[in-house]
């Protein structure tokens, strides 16, 4: 007799999952979740309204947070049906296409946002390090050549995930933990050899967010050199007070995405079997020192806080920024 582990089919739809024990309450989640949208759809559609019409805020470093505002949009528009479709209606099934659809956006995005973040990271470093050359380094349109340039890297990288994903058979578990698709998670649910594809999501994950994260911190440094050797310690404060809006921005992007791919390529999970006779079974349960929680939220705080926080952080931190929105909500 051939064992389960032998069994090879293709399943139709994933399920998707929400927090595992709660599923009494999701209704009452979805109220947070509802909120955080709302904030995060708002707060960037608002910094994007105000940076397009007024003409003062078309500077380098207004351009660059519209970027960053349209990838946090972008973000939160992608995620929306699963998570609320999960919480708020109890619709878990995601069809494979539809599943490797948001998956390619999700990570195409994200690159996409890490890049974003080494623009303001080199904006700032041209700004503090030579600031007499920052308006002929950062014309318009070399910002635009650079925007797009980070956009067609973004997207090309990530199109073979989908391909690699859609050749695989799936077999013995297709619950995925999280309320939306990603490249690591349904990798694993196949039954077919992934080595080419966990290769090459490693590359993608190296040769973007790593690389990006490497070149910031390099950015970084040499800023503080820069600013130690100032004279002045109020000029000195002043010039890293233009970055804390920047590397709160940072740390919140790249601070979840770190712990999640480390959960995701070492820690060892549980796998689900869904058939409509026995519904959910574990076949394999998550290991010593793994933590599936953590798991569930790093993922949530890597797609949900970065669109929330960073219209508030940049709205607080520029006073340019605070004076228009609040004579927009005056009027």
């Amino acid at each position: 007799m051939s064992s389960a582990n032998d069994t090879k089919f293709n399943f139709a739809v994933f399920l998707l999952t929400g927090i595992p024990g709660l599923e009494d309450v999701h209704l009452w989640i979805s109220i947070p979740f509802c909120f955080m949208y709302v904030i995060s759809i708002v707060g960037n559609s608002v910094i994007l309204f105000i940076i397009k019409t007024d003409p003062s805020l078309h500077e380098p470093m207004y351009i660059f947070l519209s970027m960053l505002a349209i990838t946090d949009f972008g973000i939160s528009i992608t995620t929306i049906p699963t998570i609320l479709g999960i919480y708020m209606f109890n619709c878990r099934e995601i069809s494979l296409n539809a599943c490797f659809a948001q998956l390619f956006f999700i990570h195409s995005l994200q690159c996409i946002e890490s890049s974003v973040l080494l623009l303001m990271a080199f904006d700032r470093f041209i700004a503090i390090c030579n600031p007499l050359r920052y308006a002929s380094i950062l014309t318009l349109p070399r910002i635009a050549e650079m925007g797009l340039v980070f956009l067609l890297r973004g997207m090309a990288i990530i199109v073979p995930l989908p391909f690699l994903l859609k050749r695989f058979q799936y077999c013995q578990a297709n619950v995925l933990s999280h309320s939306y698709c990603l490249h690591q998670e349904v990798m694993k649910m196949a039954c077919s050899d992934i080595t080419v594809s966990s290769i090459y999501g490693l590359f993608t994950n190296l040769l973007t967010m790593g690389l990006d994260s490497l070149l910031i911190l390099v950015s970084y440094v040499m800023i503080i050199k820069t600013v130690l050797s100032i004279a002045s310690h109020a000029e000195c404060l002043r010039a890293l007070n233009t970055c804390i809006s920047h590397i709160c921005a940072v740390l919140l992007f790249y601070t979840p995405e770190i712990g999640l791919s480390v959960i995701h390529r070492f820690g060892k999970g549980s796998l689900l079997f869904y058939t409509p006779e026995i519904g959910l079974s574990v076949i394999h349960r998550f290991g010593k020192g793994s933590f599936p929680l953590l798991q569930i939220l790093l993922g949530y705080i890597s797609l949900l806080v970065p669109p929330l926080i960073n219209p508030i952080v940049y709205s607080v931190k520029s006073k340019h920024l605070r004076v228009r929105i609040i004579r927009l909500f005056v009027k």
